[in-house]
């Protein structure tokens, strides 16, 4: 068997570099910074790819959330030197409050899920760790992974560790169709000991989640 679990599964890991960029604006200019930011991620170099765009519903409010990959991690260096020496390198710099750039890799054993309809709820959830928590986070994942995501339940877009800002810490992100189903499997999968994965508490200090919805012109919708 693949030590690869997800329906878009692989045995060979890729070796792109991700990126979440987070904005938060003043009240009331996203959606005059939404189509601001989209021509501007046009200009991203080659070989940087836009994954997800979307907009926070449910947390702190005003939020613009970013996934890209990088083709390379010279593609990524190259991207965020442009970035830092650009006047206003995502069209918004007026409306923004805060601006975090935050570098991440793939879970050695997921795909992400294609481009599409998958949500429209995102939730984005970020787990600091005990200083040893990562080597177990992802053996518990890789174990748990398969059952959580089979039919019945729910699939996770994708699982990230941080690779700059507090480390070790991790994103997953798990779209769902309504509030309820998320509701629902999250419920289900505890009750059933399908998730969390086993062990996973001992490695967790701190544990955040923001749902987002897609913009209009985010790839994964």
């Amino acid at each position: 068997m693949s030590d690869t679990h997800h329906g878009n599964s692989r045995t060979t890991p890729r070796v792109d570099r991700y990126e979440l960029l987070r904005f938060t604006l003043r009240v009331r200019t996203p959606a005059h910074a939404l189509p601001r930011l989209q021509a501007a991620l046009q200009d991203a170099l080659e070989g940087v790819e836009l994954m997800g765009c979307w907009l926070s519903e449910i947390g702190p409010q005003n939020t613009i959330a970013v996934l890209r990959r990088f083709a390379s991690v010279q593609v990524q260096a190259a991207e965020r030197e442009r970035v830092l020496a650009a006047s206003d390198a995502f069209g918004i710099g007026e409306y923004i409050l805060e601006q975090h750039m935050d570098d991440y890799r793939l879970f050695p054993f997921l795909e992400p899920l294609p481009p599409g309809a998958h949500g429209p709820f995102y939730e984005l959830r970020e787990y600091d760790l005990v200083t040893s928590g990562l080597a177990p986070t992802l053996q518990g994942w890789r174990d748990a992974i398969g059952p959580r995501t089979e039919q019945g339940y729910s699939q996770v877009f994708a699982a990230f560790y941080a690779t700059s800002g507090r480390v070790p810490r991790y994103l997953h992100i798990w779209p769902y169709a309504t509030l309820e189903q998320r509701l629902d499997v999250r419920t289900r999968a505890v009750k059933e000991g399908v998730w969390p994965p086993q062990n996973s508490a001992p490695q967790l200090q701190k544990m955040s989640s923001m749902v987002y919805l897609p913009a209009a012109f985010s790839p994964l919708c």
